[in-house]
């Protein structure tokens, strides 16, 4: 246990401060220095849910320390995004804990699986094929979060056809991700179909004109529809973390990893 960690309860048990003073020095103590990183162990008591690791950047040695100090510190349950093939290859990861990776999405979770806890569903939508891995990005994120997902790719506006018959299921969604590249239409036709929260995902995909997401973006930011927030161009994970947000209200007891 950590000697921070420690002190707080002993002094909580020993009277010496209170239980609202106890829960205040947790959730801004202690963090693990690794040197090349700083473990932050309560973020899941600030936030509701764990530190998850950035992949993109960092070495596989430098991962690979993350996660042990993580495990160690009591974090049972990891998200690695942006975590490249040749990367998890070369990660050391103790073999007691069950682990899934996805070179799709380029994302890795460490620990058991989540039963769903969330007031409803999520939608992941793909305005096309090509836009796949940053929607996979997404759903596993949201499904690690504790949330059921549904997955409806490849149904943009290029044929609409394709996208009406799921009327119905964005009408009892409780969050959309609708994820496009090329003029990003699709959130804003999601957005006239659902009453709930539409996170719009802009991606790369696209010709010289999209400017690598940038007209994506633009279109999504401007959408006429209401309840359309935007992120950034390819972050299915932090779509997913705003849906399950959406999908979790707050409580008492905290969700996630």
């Amino acid at each position: 246990m950590d000697d921070n960690l420690r002190s707080v309860l002993t002094d909580l048990a020993e009277g010496r401060i209170s239980v609202p003073e106890a829960e205040l020095r947790l959730k801004t103590a202690p963090y693990r220095n690794l040197g090349y990183a700083r473990i932050d162990f309560h973020r899941r008591l600030r936030q509701g849910t764990g530190e998850v690791i950035y992949g993109a950047g960092k070495t596989a040695e430098q991962i690979s320390g993350i996660i042990g100090g993580m495990l160690s510190g009591g974090q049972t349950r990891i998200l690695v995004t942006r975590l490249s093939a040749e990367k998890y290859a070369r990660l050391e990861i103790p073999g007691d804990c069950p682990f899934e990776y996805s070179e799709e999405a380029q994302l890795l979770t460490i620990g058991t699986r989540k039963v769903p806890d969330g007031l409803g569903r999520i939608i992941v939508a793909t305005g096309g094929t090509s836009d796949i891995p940053v929607a996979e990005e997404a759903a596993l994120t949201a499904e690690f979060l504790g949330n059921e997902v549904s997955r409806l790719y490849d149904v943009g506006v290029a044929g609409l056809h394709r996208l009406l018959p799921h009327i119905e299921e964005f009408m009892t969604a409780n969050a959309i991700i609708a994820v496009a590249g090329m003029e990003g239409a699709l959130a804003s036709v999601i957005g006239g179909l659902a009453d709930c929260p539409v996170i719009a995902v802009p991606t790369s995909v696209g010709y010289g004109a999209s400017f690598g997401g940038v007209s994506a973006l633009l279109s999504m930011l401007n959408s006429c529809a209401s309840g359309v927030s935007v992120v950034n161009i390819d972050n299915g994970f932090g779509a997913a973390f705003i849906a399950s947000r959406v999908n979790h209200p707050k409580t008492d007891q905290p969700f996630g990893n």
